[in-house]
């Protein structure tokens, strides 16, 4: 491992040497990073195999209304990303992401005593408006480290730790079930965000540089804000990163009815075939993190995203070829896959968005971030209501918008695709 990278100063910034990191080793620093996302990502998969439970409790009529279960969290999550950043490049890390996970354990609280399916909802809301400090400091406090490949390194190892928990977090939904309420899958919420809070308010130093510190004001985050938006780069790739994380949330906002209720009925299987679409994301982020440093971000992002897209094609033949019913093990084969081909794209599209911002790394991760979940959600939102029992409304979602996040990475390389730069 080299040793980490300061990005350069922003400009009027003295150049003298960091100071000697006190922080933990890599391992660990990637381990409580992945965390703080991870929280993100067990709050909503484990949820998932409550959705029966939940409708019943509070009776409601259409099934698919349960998926604003997923998206309502999205939008707070999107939402209160926004702030975040700027806060944190005023006042440092550390204080705010303690904040954001008071937030969070506030909302879990609100969910496990919800009187009506109303309040439910209000409570996924403030989950989403906590859980937002732990998306945008980890990437922010990876930024104030690294940079360049090393930074895209490091963000795919703490994707693949990120990913591994949709593996286990619906088995995790499922054992808390198997207690007796869906209020015991909020339990294992509050549990991850207390033992997330303690590891970091022990190990973790400030990261955020003195000499990077921002005034908490309109004009200094208006600054900031002009000079995301004005570049193409970080606005291109993260419109590619909005849609293709918009092809996630719809599957994930549909995967219950898909492979329980709605399709495949596989019942207590449902956590298993979960499972293996996760795990076949954890896997390429594992490899992309150990050969992005000799292939590039670009080439390899590229490559991923049109292989994406082709598969999401095979996708929708597949389903039209069955009549939007194809057998488990061929539909899971090829979501496996895709799964898999888009893992390479979406840690180096986040690098890449973040890449030219170092000097404003709160801010900007925290406008990105706000930017890619909304879009996201909304693309996502798309696809699930669209769900009629079959598999066609996630094939057409991959398909159509893995070709715009095409379109979109060609307009901002201007054309130059699988070409890499000097850091990417």
């Amino acid at each position: 491992m080299t040793a980490p990278i300061r990005p350069n100063p922003p400009q009027g910034a003295s150049l003298h040497a960091p100071p000697t990191w006190a922080g933990p080793g890599f391992t660990e620093f990637v381990a409580i990073v992945a965390l703080m996302m991870a929280v993100t990502a067990i709050s909503i998969d484990n949820l998932l195999p409550a959705f029966p439970a939940i409708q019943a409790r509070f009776a409601v009529a259409d099934p698919n209304h349960l998926q604003l279960l997923v998206y309502v969290y999205m939008i707070g999550f999107g939402v209160a990303q926004i702030v975040y950043g700027p806060v944190s490049d005023a006042l440092g890390r550390r204080p705010v992401l303690l904040g954001g996970l008071a937030i969070y354990t506030a909302g879990s609280l609100l969910a496990m005593v919800a009187p009506s399916f109303g309040w439910l909802l209000a409570a996924r809301i403030i989950q989403g408006i906590g859980a937002a400090s732990g998306r945008v400091l980890s990437t922010a406090i990876v930024r104030d480290r690294f940079a360049g490949r090393e930074m895209a390194s490091v963000m795919s190892l703490i994707m693949m730790v990120f990913l591994i928990v949709p593996m286990i977090a619906p088995a995790i939904g499922g054992a808390m079930l198997a207690l007796g309420s869906w209020v015991y899958v909020f339990v294992s919420m509050l549990a991850l965000a207390g033992i997330c809070t303690l590891w970091f308010s022990l190990r973790m130093p400030e990261t955020l540089h003195p000499e990077y510190r921002r005034p908490l004001s309109l004009r200094a985050t208006g600054q900031a804000l002009m000079t995301t938006l004005r570049c193409r780069v970080a606005i291109g790739y993260a419109t590619a990163l909005g849609l293709l994380t918009g092809c996630i949330m719809g599957y994930v906002g549909s995967a219950q009815q898909v492979f329980d209720t709605g399709l495949y009925h596989l019942g207590s299987l449902f956590p298993l075939a979960f499972g293996v679409v996760a795990g076949a994301m954890g896997a390429a982020t594992l490899v992309n993190a150990r050969i992005v440093r000799k292939l590039g971000m670009r080439p390899l992002s590229h490559a991923g995203l049109a292989a994406f897209l082709c598969v999401g094609l095979a996708q929708v033949g597949l389903s039209l070829s069955y009549h939007g019913h194809p057998p488990l093990a061929l539909f899971l084969g090829v979501l496996a896959l895709n799964q898999f081909l888009i893992s390479f794209a979406m840690p180096n599209f986040n690098a890449l968005a973040l890449e030219p911002l170092g000097a404003i790394a709160g801010t900007a991760s925290s406008f990105l971030g706000f930017y890619t979940t909304m879009l996201g959600a909304f693309c996502g939102f798309l696809i699930g209501q669209a769900f009629d029992g079959t598999t066609l409304p996630i094939g057409i979602g991959y398909a159509s918008l893995g070709g715009l996040a095409l379109l979109v990475v060609a307009w901002t390389e201007r054309g130059r695709l699988f070409r890499g730069g000097v850091s990417g």
